[in-house]
């Protein structure tokens, strides 16, 4: 989401969250919350880099992947019981599948412990001032700082569908944010997850990340670094850990995403579908929670407030906490060629990209956007509209995998 390679700028005044309280009230996320648009560009064709492409059928194959996948894998010289003995590390970029239907993402039991998961730095995905100042487009003037304040504790009864999404990169073992959504096509037994496409996918210079699982209520009762010091799995996932079966991206964020968001940016979001690593109960009953996406792309001007959740894990904060932030929301346009994005004020850094921000539509907390990128003075957050093209690589994950 953004560097931490320099450290914050001087605070130049405090926007005040909302005007009213009873709208941070509103934007809590309890279990109980989850019972014209500006598009510009964001009509085009619908594209979605889904993984492990559905000419794979489904069904029990070896290593728990789809029937004939792990057939296709060794013809790219992968062998699923060497990756799942170690062979996952070999980054060799000359052969790093960079195509979407060579996902591969096969559990490795036991992976993902307490030490591994503090241990994972941020996903930085970074604007700098003078990028920002080039704005061209629907850009509203960059907001002021709004302080990111910890989420109440237990997670569990006040962000019961927010989490931490694990993956290993050539870089090592990273970190984002994700939100458990509702699967429209099968009721109250949703497995699919919401995140940023920086977060399981590098963009145009490499391909698809690996290990990628997802921690929803990640250290639930907020524990400090020296209370978690012999922590044990169960402390850190309560609900579980769970690997991601299948991901989604868009194509544009395939082709077009880097370091610095690219042109990929207003493309920025993935959809996971995962299976828990030990239990056979979905993700959305074991968590009992899960939000509905709104994929309207409300202009910024028709909307108050929008809350961003996350766990910021770059300096000052450590990643062992989840924070909000809650703004008015304006536009930030990177290029007339792009659709524009929303932006809000907000002091979380990086480890907080994908995840959710939400809104209250007609009584009910929704997903509307997520976190992709931000400054280096870490003062705002951008994150992109989603629309027709995002609700496309949605329905797609749903109706193919989705029962699964």
């Amino acid at each position: 989401m953004r560097s931490t390679r320099t450290s914050a700028a001087p605070r130049h005044g405090r926007r005040t969250a909302l005007t009213a309280a009873g709208l941070v009230a509103a934007l809590t996320l309890t279990a109980t919350a989850c019972g014209g648009s500006e598009q510009d560009k964001a009509d085009a064709e619908p594209g979605g880099g889904t993984s492990q492409a559905a000419d794979t059928g489904a069904g029990g194959g070896e290593g728990g992947l789809p029937a004939g996948l792990a057939d296709r894998l060794k013809e790219h010289g992968i062998d699923v019981d060497q990756w799942k003995d170690g062979g996952w590390k070999n980054w060799d970029r000359d052969k790093w599948l960079s195509e979407a239907k060579d996902f591969v993402n096969p559990v490795i039991e036991g992976l993902w412990q307490p030490d591994r998961m503090k241990s994972a730095k941020e996903a930085d995905k970074t604007v700098t001032a003078k990028d920002a100042a080039a704005d061209q487009g629907a850009t509203d003037p960059e907001p002021a700082p709004v302080e990111a304040v910890a989420e109440k504790k237990p997670y569990h009864e006040n962000a019961a569908p927010v989490g931490k999404v694990f993956f290993d990169s050539p870089e090592g073992s990273m970190v984002c944010s994700g939100t458990v959504i509702k699967d429209v096509n099968h009721p109250g037994k949703s497995n699919l997850v919401w995140t940023a496409g920086h977060c399981v996918h590098a963009g145009g210079s490499g391909g698809w990340y690996r290990n990628i699982a997802f921690v929803p209520s990640y250290n639930d009762y907020g524990k400090s670094e020296a209370e978690l010091a012999n922590a044990t799995t169960t402390e850190m996932a309560p609900y579980g850990t769970w690997w991601a079966d299948w991901a989604s991206t868009s194509d544009q964020w395939i082709q077009g995403g880097s370091e610095s968001g690219g042109d990929g940016a207003a493309y920025d979001y993935s959809v996971l579908h995962v299976k828990p690593e030990q239990g056979s109960k979905s993700l959305e009953e074991t968590v009992g929670a899960a939000l509905e996406v709104d994929f309207s792309a409300p202009s910024a001007t028709e909307v108050s407030s929008m809350g961003a959740w996350g766990y910021p894990a770059a300096p000052p904060y450590n990643g062992l906490e989840m924070f909000k932030c809650v703004d008015r929301p304006g536009r930030l346009s990177l290029s007339p060629s792009l659709p524009t994005m929303y932006r809000i004020g907000c002091t979380m850094t990086g480890g907080s990209s994908g995840g959710g921000w939400f809104r209250v539509v007609d009584g009910e907390t929704k997903l509307v956007s997520n976190t992709s990128i931000g400054p280096l003075e870490n003062t705002w957050l951008a994150g992109p509209q989603l629309g027709r093209a995002a609700e496309a690589m949605y329905q797609n994950m749903s109706k193919t995998y989705g029962g699964q």
